[in-house]
């Protein structure tokens, strides 16, 4: 008989202690560490050895079609669609859409002639029926069930043998073969691995919801996120009105993704253009503000950056960054004081991205120094121009890639000049066809092109020219 014991383990990282502590070690957190029993396995002593069966590495393989969910923002985002037994985890906050949006996809999935089955944990059956309803697929042939045990939920699934399987959420299964609560790390990390290994051997596409913390990070372990094939992120601000997939992780197809959505009565409605959204309500060009060109996987999308320079109130200055990171911010600072001689030592610096996106790419670093430079002093930049470059620490403007997917993008839209990095000669006259390029070679040169607009009003776009030009 396995000698029962038990440990302490973590239930904000799931590390496993051998005695109690007030603070985890591994994570800092306070009061997470809570007993739990365990049984230690020894592997049975067998005569018969039976040894794994290797493969050469260039055997033929066969391509496992994809499953369509009828919402092209998540095929887009998950690679092209579901992958048949793969396991697929989508964190977000309370009350951002995550329900509904694959509510929706199971609908659709289903009229699409999938087999599909909805299991809620959280929800009555009355309640999913009332909000498939609002959401317009009262009819659709969708399996639903409330269940929180693990078991009978297999036991069904086994019977059912649906194509698409999601559970909502993982947070509130449990498994009898544990004795801790519902919602610890033992529980999640159990049912989650059950799952999984569902989905491998029958070859269904399990779409596994789960909570995230304070922190913005799924609840529970982080092994949870490395046994699944493919982490969503479901994100947005409830005070605008879009929500922002994007893939974290994805073993079947790319990691830097976005689908876009919008948020309206009767549920969730894709963005075919997303820049059109991000740039909705924008008036005519004024100060601290400049629109960046940039890439969210392989779609273009442009936004709004918008800067304010104001004087220190207290001693310290504040930075505050919405939308962009903290540090890159700082770094864009140093640059301007150190080879610009841009001082903003008694001065405030607040930074935000238009319509809740997150920019992650380097390429806005031209794109932010403009728009602060255009705030310090006082002086709007060009009229329909579009900005994007990356700076170094030596105050040189890099260029990025996919130029030419940018300003097809800012051209679609209506706008008439590039503000950009220095173009290679054999690519100037395709660019150059598309729109005007302005070129800064380093960010001085950006500087002072501010300033002298600046000495000659507010309307005068002469410092900037009319760009490079097809010949």
């Amino acid at each position: 008989m396995p000698k029962p014991s038990s440990c302490f383990i973590c239930q904000s990282c799931g590390s496993v202690h051998t005695k109690w502590a007030g603070r985890c070690d591994s994570c800092g957190e306070w009061n997470t560490l809570f007993e739990e029993a365990t049984t230690q396995h020894t592997r049975p002593k067998s005569k018969n050895k039976r040894n794994i069966d290797f493969v050469s590495l260039n055997g033929e393989s066969v391509d496992v079609p994809r499953l369509k969910s009828g919402i092209s923002e998540l095929d887009r985002v998950t690679g092209g669609g579901l992958v048949p037994g793969s396991a697929i985890l989508v964190g977000g906050d309370p009350g951002i859409g995550k329900s509904t949006l694959l509510l929706q996809a199971a609908g659709k999935t289903a009229q699409s002639g999938f087999k599909t089955a909805y299991i809620s944990g959280e929800e009555s059956v009355d309640q999913v029926r009332r909000r498939a309803k609002r959401l317009g697929f009262k009819n659709a042939s969708v399996s639903l069930a409330s269940e929180t045990s693990l078991g009978p939920i297999l036991d069904g699934l086994m019977i059912e043998k649906p194509d698409i399987i999601i559970i909502d959420s993982i947070q509130t299964l449990w498994t009898d073969q544990i004795s801790a609560a519902p919602g610890t790390v033992t529980q999640v990390r159990a049912c989650a691995q059950e799952l999984t290994r569902f989905a491998k051997k029958r070859g269904a596409c399990v779409i596994l919801v789960g909570h995230v913390t304070k922190d913005g990070q799924i609840a529970g372990p982080r092994v949870v996120e490395h046994m699944v094939d493919a982490v969503l992120y479901f994100e947005g601000d409830r005070a605008h009105q879009f929500r922002i997939l994007r893939a974290h992780k994805n073993r079947f197809g790319p990691t830097d993704e976005i689908g876009v959505f919008e948020m309206r009565e009767n549920g969730l409605s894709e963005v075919a253009n997303p820049s059109a959204l991000f740039l909705d309500g924008r008036g005519a060009a004024s100060t601290g503000t400049s629109i960046f060109a940039g890439l969210e996987g392989t779609r273009p999308v442009l936004t709004e950056i918008q800067a304010l320079v104001a004087p220190a109130a207290f001693g310290t200055p504040r930075r505050a960054v919405v939308g962009w990171d903290n540090g890159r911010l700082a770094m864009v600072l140093a640059v301007l004081e150190a080879r610009c001689g841009v001082s903003f030592a008694n001065k405030d610096v607040y930074l935000n991205v238009a319509g809740g996106l997150r920019i992650n790419e380097p390429a806005a670093d031209l794109a932010v120094a403009a728009a602060i430079a255009s705030s310090a002093f006082d002086v709007p930049l060009p009229k329909d121009s579009v900005v994007f470059g990356e700076i170094s620490l030596s105050g040189d403007v890099r260029p990025v890639g996919r130029t030419e997917a940018r300003l097809k993008e800012a051209s679609k839209l209506g706008f008439q000049t590039a503000i950009t990095s220095n173009i290679p000669k054999k690519l100037e006259k395709n660019l150059t066809s598309i729109m005007p390029i302005v070129t800064i070679k380093a960010l001085p040169d950006l500087i002072s092109r501010v300033e002298i607009s600046a000495e000659r009003g507010l309307e005068d776009d002469s410092a900037w020219g009319m760009g490079i030009k097809a010949a």
